[in-house]
């Protein structure tokens, strides 16, 4: 085939397949922290699909970077069920990633087994709600040896890659800017203090990938919020993140407290948040939801178009032409595909049409075989309701198309936002 599309890609130590990676969306499907058959079968669904190599989303590197349940920790229990998924994703012929990061302020007390969250400085977190409080510096070495042990914790499950989450908010990102870092300290103030966990982090896990594990790292390229990392900070962190020599930096944007659909494109749906929401851990939240006006100020909507990072992340494979760049957002056609890969972007990352259909990939491919015209025009069937994500931060990940009897309400928040999608992208 004359794309590069389908064709092998040397990511470090391991090669890729192919050039698409399923993104680490996070899966809900880990109940009290463990790796469950329906997470098995989900990223082996999506491996014999032809990806070239999937992602586990949102493991935290200790038990106090937990945000949900339904998220996996780094304990030595969960790792036989590891290992199962893991060689399950290997026997489909794809490579096996896993997110590394700590959620920082984004949990709450109850979730993380802390009297209180930790954070880069102490503060309020509204959407918990909860106070947290500063990490100690004694605290900031533990959690960078964390990362490292993280690490030797995946390799010995077989992992082929590891995923560091230096974006969204969380925990490294929450050091990076102004808005989450209040700090006097040498981790505070000056961009070289705010960038500095970030850099001990890296250190201590490229120590341990060593030379047989591929480590990539998922940054923001802004944050798009008050105080926090403008584009020009964000190629600078990018840049950091570079020096350590890792195999490839994700692009990404946004915060999940401020700006979370900046992330995700399109609109949140309010009402398969609330309806999902447990009325006695979220009450207040799931009371908002459903009051009306209330919903779109607290989650405004960032109007969905194909490859909306696209413009920005171009910016950054100008400013740093020899680092390896992953492509992620909106991703959701052949044509898709090439565009990035012309930019310059030898891989690219995908989610919500891997969620709506696991053999996206192959479908391309087969498409091409059937037809030359046929494949340059196959196009994924994902209207991007963002269904899927109302619904994963509740119960799990898992697409409108899949669930029967859905509520009239729920139905018609669907068709609006596919309506709407469909006009701003001109999708037939």
């Amino acid at each position: 085939m004359k794309s590069e599309l389908f064709t092998p890609y040397q990511l470090g130590p391991i090669t890729l397949r192919n050039r698409t990676i399923r993104s680490a969306a996070f899966e809900n499907m880990c109940p009290g922290n463990k790796p469950s058959q329906m997470l098995k079968d989900y990223h082996v669904s999506v491996a014999k699909g032809g990806v070239g190599m999937t992602t586990i989303a949102y493991c935290a590197v200790n038990r106090h970077g937990v945000s949900f349940d339904g998220q996996l920790y780094i304990h030595d229990e969960i790792k036989p069920a590891l290992k199962e998924v893991v060689d399950a994703i290997h026997a489909e012929g794809a490579k096996a990633s896993i997110q590394l990061g700590h959620c920082g302020n984004m949990t709450h007390f109850y979730t993380c087994g802390y009297k209180l969250p930790v954070g880069a400085s102490t503060g309020f977190n509204l959407y918990s709600p909860t106070l947290h409080r500063r990490l100690s510096k004694a605290e900031i070495k533990q959690t960078v040896k964390d990362f490292g042990n993280a690490v030797d914790f995946c390799r010995d499950c077989g992992f082929d890659c590891v995923e560091i989450h230096a974006g969204h908010s969380y925990l490294i990102s929450q050091f990076l800017a102004k808005r989450t870092n209040h700090r006097h300290d040498e981790y505070g103030g000056s961009f070289e203090n705010r960038v500095r966990f970030l850099n001990e982090v890296l250190d201590e896990v490229m120590l341990h990938a060593k030379d047989d594990m591929a480590v990539v790292v998922k940054t923001n390229m802004w944050d798009d919020c008050f105080r926090g990392v403008s584009i020009e900070e964000g190629i600078k962190v990018a840049k950091e993140i570079a020096k350590h020599g890792v195999h490839g930096i994700i692009l990404s944007g946004g915060t999940v407290s401020a700006s979370p659909m900046t992330i995700l494109g399109g609109a949140m749906p309010h009402k398969t948040l609330a309806y999902y929401m447990p009325m006695k851990s979220f009450w207040w939240l799931k009371a908002a939801l459903n009051f009306p006006g209330i919903a779109p100020l607290m989650m405004p909507k960032s109007p969905y178009h194909e490859l909306y990072f696209l413009e920005k992340a171009k910016l950054f494979r100008k400013a740093l032409p020899d680092t390896n760049l992953i492509y992620v957002g909106g991703v959701q056609s052949r044509a898709n595909c090439e565009t990035v890969l012309s930019e310059g972007f030898q891989l690219m990352q995908m989610a919500h049409v891997l969620i709506q259909d696991p053999a996206f990939v192959n479908h391309m491919k087969e498409a091409e075989e059937k037809d030359e015209e046929l494949g340059k025009n196959y196009r994924s069937q994902c209207k991007r309701s963002n269904y899927c994500v109302g619904r994963m931060y509740s119960l799990d990940m898992r697409c409108h198309e899949c669930v029967e009897n859905l509520p009239a309400k729920l139905q018609k928040e669907i068709n609006k936002a596919e309506e709407e999608n469909k006009r701003l992208n001109n999708w037939q």
